[in-house]
């Protein structure tokens, strides 16, 4: 678990200080320390409202334990077993089986299921699912997943703005070559980390989730499922117009694993069932 920590922290150095750096080459000392408040300030926004933002691109409807007793209280008996606050609970009327976290705290959670995955899973598998949701919460995983993405964006976009209005310091002239550098290494460095950052999270909730349902198998068949339905080439329409949401799935709902595993936001999914198989015989 550190020493997933350990590489998250420095990957988000490595993406900040990225950052600072095409701010810099577009627009020396200036640039640089402007870039750094554009991007304080985007994450800024997406600390309070990613949450809002993301459940909304979903139209995810909320229930409670009146009007979805099943769900509502599983959440809640898991949430116990982990120790967190009762998060918020959300269904989305989407036939694609996934489910996902957001909120930037364990006090301002929610979880969300599609009805997809609440038909194609058993009780048990579904319980793998959800735990596995709660450790992105419980490890603070939707706050540092939102950042990186943020970040991510920001500085591609900043990337486009340095290529329209010219790059270097106020008296220097633009260099055309840096320039170009800068639009097409700096936003692939910044995914490439993005999807690392994912990765290793991900590897982190599967372990999580089990612990916190106490059935490591339960996740590992779930995946399993989802995995299978994904090959088959389906995507869901909202990830698909919302691509930069695709890392938030417990597994990725465009690629279907067919992705590079250098671009992909999510480990093999082989590799993540191979993992809690061996959990589960007390050999990780």
């Amino acid at each position: 678990m550190y020493g997933n920590w350990m590489k998250t922290t420095a990957l988000m150095a490595i993406i900040v200080a990225l950052f600072g750096a095409v701010g810099g080459a577009l627009g020396g000392q200036q640039g640089m320390v402007m870039a750094l408040i554009f991007g304080g300030v985007t994450n800024l926004g997406a600390y309070w409202f990613s949450d809002k933002i993301v459940l909304r691109m979903y139209n995810a409807q909320p229930v409670d334990e009146t009007t979805s007793p099943y769900f509502y209280n599983m959440v809640r008996d898991l949430a116990q077993r982990a120790n967190l606050p009762m998060p918020k609970v959300y269904i989305i009327n989407e036939p694609r089986p996934n489910a996902f976290a957001t909120g930037r705290n364990p006090q301002h959670a929610a979880v969300a299921a599609t009805t997809g995955i609440l038909q194609l899973l058993s009780e048990r598998e579904l319980r793998g699912v959800m735990a596995h949701e709660l450790a992105h919460v419980k490890h603070r995983d939707t706050l540092i997943s939102t950042l990186s993405a943020t970040f991510a964006g920001a500085i591609a976009s900043l990337a486009q703005f340095g290529m329209f209005f010219g790059g270097g310091g106020r008296d220097e002239r633009p260099n055309v070559v840096l320039q170009l550098l800068i639009m097409l290494v700096a936003p692939l460095a910044a995914t490439l980390i993005q999807a690392a950052i994912s990765r290793t999270r991900e590897f982190g909730a599967d372990r999580g989730g089990a612990e916190i349902s106490g059935d490591p198998e339960a996740l590992a068949s779930a995946l399993g499922k989802i995995q299978a339905h994904y090959t088959r080439g389906n995507v869901m329409p909202a990830a698909e117009a919302h691509p930069e949401t695709a890392q938030m799935m417990i597994i990725n709902p465009l690629s279907g694993g067919s992705l590079s595993n250098l671009f992909s936001t999510h480990p093999p999914s082989e590799e993540r069932i191979a993992r809690l198989h061996a959990l589960a015989r007390g050999q990780a």
